[in-house]
């Protein structure tokens, strides 16, 4: 007997589609192709402008006004940048000083800078900006004591030269490791946020800072905090030897920003009005916004990276002539203020003689100053020293009056 096939009711059940994620962050659209995403948008991100090389205004830029005052200011600081760092150079190849770099090329970047900030942001400096002490009033005398290391530098001769530093001035000192500041300016800047002060921090670093891990990771811990904190990279093509190319394959360094969720500009570095518009905005952004922002400033450092390296051993000699000649930023803005007739042949002289005048009077008055006494070594980390560190000084004592010859007679004991 053939068994009757038992036919089984299907009921069609009509599933929702789901069309988009809802995660952690925002909704994440679905999407029925593999789309990998492009190594590179294929179009590199154009760069902020107002200055041509003659010093002329390009037609349609939008820029902060600068008055006549801070203009002069402005230039004014750069050619006394550019003249202190020549001396100190000098002063370090005489054997005067045992370490100097400049920030030849890159005088904008500091000091441009330093004109669209408040004297309450706080500055955590790379080494490249000495621009922004002279601007805020850190003398020619205090520059020279912390070179020579004599008993007037704030840093009590602990640190090697142009490593400055300034309470007075919100210039947090300069350590030699490459990018440990930016970690430590989101760190400020979430304090300042935390007591609704009406300032930002400002911190710098070199392309080749940007390879260092706490580079990302202060990126990171900004946007996650909504620090008001100003990242300006200074990008001169090299670190120290090693060209962008052999750092990284992204548009520079401003692409960056994005991948952390932080607004960023590229700007030339050699353009004062552009580099104090962008900071101008930026500042405004991070403070009212509670947010921070990536600078990337286009420049070249047309100086040696300090006086232990050789750079015509790694970069064409045309190079380095090419932008100390036709692309110095100093020269570009004076153009501009002797367009709007408020420099002259006759102030530049006044003004570089006077220069020369402090510099060398700087210089002897720190030579002949004695240096910091021998028990500073061992002072102002605990307010008790403990008992290592003074038998650390009693064992350098000893040795040091049973070999006086070895032991420079100028530094007191």
């Amino acid at each position: 007997m053939a068994k009757a096939k038992q036919r089984r009711k299907t009921i069609a059940v009509r599933v929702p589609l789901i069309e988009a994620l809802d995660f952690p962050g925002g909704k994440v659209t679905y999407i029925p192709e593999m789309r990998f995403l492009s190594e590179s948008s294929g179009k590199r991100i154009p760069c902020y402008r107002v200055l041509n090389e003659n010093g002329e205004i390009i037609t349609g830029s939008d820029y902060e006004q600068l008055s006549e005052e801070v203009s002069v200011k402005i230039y004014s600081i750069m050619v006394s940048l550019q003249m202190m760092d020549t001396v100190f150079y000098e002063a370090q190849r005489q054997g005067r000083i045992s370490f100097y770099l400049t920030s030849a090329g890159e005088e904008a970047i500091n000091i441009a800078s330093a004109a669209a900030l408040s004297a309450d942001d706080i500055i955590l400096p790379q080494y490249r900006e000495p621009g922004i002490l002279l601007w805020r009033g850190f003398t020619i005398q205090e520059f020279a004591n912390q070179c020579f290391g004599n008993k007037d530098d704030y840093g009590k001769g602990r640190q090697m030269p142009i490593h400055y530093g300034s309470k007075k001035h919100n210039f947090v000192t300069i350590s030699s490791p490459i990018a440990t500041q930016l970690p430590q300016a989101v760190g400020i800047a979430y304090s300042l946020k935390m007591d609704r002060k009406d300032a930002c921090v400002v911190t710098y670093t070199g392309d080749g800072g940007t390879s260092e891990g706490d580079f990302h990771a202060a990126l990171n811990f900004s946007a996650v905090t909504e620090a008001p904190v100003v990242f300006i990279c200074r990008n001169n093509g090299w670190a120290i030897s090693t060209h962008i190319s052999e750092q990284f394959r992204s548009d520079g360094i401003v692409v960056r920003g994005r991948a952390y969720g932080i607004r960023s500009i590229r700007v030339d570095g050699n353009d004062v009005l552009a580099v104090y518009s962008a900071i101008h905005a930026a500042r405004e952004m991070a403070i009212s916004e509670q947010r921070p922002v990536l600078v990337e400033a286009l420049s070249y450092r047309v100086g040696h990276h300090s006086t232990s390296d050789d750079s015509t051993k790694y970069r064409p000699v045309d190079e380095i002539v090419y932008w100390k000649m036709e692309r110095n930023p100093v020269n570009r803005f004076r153009k501009w203020v002797e367009r709007n007739g408020w420099w002259s042949e006759e102030k530049e002289s006044e003004l570089r003689n006077s220069v020369k005048k402090q510099l060398l009077q700087a210089i002897q008055v720190a030579e002949q100053t004695e240096k910091p006494p021998l028990e500073d070594l061992f002072s102002d980390v605990y307010d008790i020293r403990p008992p290592n560190l003074r038998e650390q000084e009693k064992q350098l004592r000893e040795t040091i009056y049973r070999h006086p010859q070895d032991y420079p007679s100028h530094v007191p004991l």
